[in-house]
């Protein structure tokens, strides 16, 4: 069975990706390598791999929800826009959550589709 909906939370140190349906749940924790040495850039580096990471285990889902913090939400959209804009296509509402459980992420997330869902069928 193809599941299509997912949530991701995220902050620059981790990401919890709940992928599910109506009976089950499927989680993947990603967290951020940081780099520690003189050069100039590595922050911005390590960043952008973690960034990669997340969109990586996107493959395959349909419609996504992304939470986080604000600031993680703004440095996220503009790497999806810029350099994964297939990961960008699938993005279908941002929320601003900090530190929810995953039992909270995937009520969020039920309820968030559950109402998506019903709208996009009542226009299709």
């Amino acid at each position: 069975m193809s599941i299509f909906h997912a949530i991701v939370w995220l902050d620059h140190d981790r990401a919890q990706l709940l992928q599910f349906d109506a009976s089950q749940a499927f989680e993947k924790q990603i967290k951020a390598h940081l780099y520690f040495t003189r050069h100039d850039g590595n922050e911005m580096r390590s960043v952008h791999e973690f960034f990669g990471e997340v969109c990586d285990a996107l493959a395959g889902v349909e419609q996504l929800l992304v939470a986080g913090p604000h600031a993680v939400q703004e440095d996220f959209r503009h790497y999806v826009d810029k350099l994964r804009p297939e990961v960008a296509s699938q993005i279908v509402e941002w929320q601003t959550l900090d530190h929810p459980s995953p039992g909270e992420l995937i009520a969020l997330a039920r309820r968030y589709f559950a109402t998506h869902d019903a709208t996009a069928g009542a226009q299709a």
